[in-house]
């Protein structure tokens, strides 16, 4: 039994922190499951693995989760804007992996280029959003 009110406070934050991990797995499981099966389908068929890993399921679920732990839409709109603005940069990623890799750059430094060029995109897109007054 937890006596005073320094018990209760420390067993409400432990019950907190047990609901915060508890979220924080079922999110994991959920995004390792949705990789896998696009993995698994794009062995089978790129054109379908390519339309599962193209529909903004991440994103989707982040939006669902985020409504339902805090209720505020104003939230859930700048995070949608968010993506928006960011995706343009991120296609950077899909236009220059294939092209490194039939250039015979190799797997690692493909990846590790285009992804490099999508950070560099991002920052480019923030500063220009924040010249036009849009703030992410």
């Amino acid at each position: 039994m937890i006596r005073g009110t320094g018990g209760v406070v420390l067993y409400l934050e432990h019950e907190l922190l047990a609901e915060f991990m508890m979220q924080v797995l079922v999110k994991t499981i959920v995004t390792a499951i949705l990789v896998a099966v696009i993995s698994v389908t794009a062995k089978h068929s790129t054109l379908i693995g390519g339309i599962l890993a193209s529909i903004p399921l991440v994103s989707v679920i982040a939006i669902i989760w985020l409504y339902g732990e805090t209720r505020d839409v104003e939230g859930v709109a700048k995070l949608s804007g968010s993506v928006f603005w960011l995706v343009i940069p991120s296609l950077l990623f899909f236009l220059l992996l294939p092209l490194l890799l039939r250039a015979n750059a190799g797997f690692p430094l493909a990846m590790v280029l285009a992804a490099a060029a999508t950070v560099a995109g991002y920052f480019v897109m923030v500063r220009v959003l924040a010249l036009a007054g849009i703030a992410l």
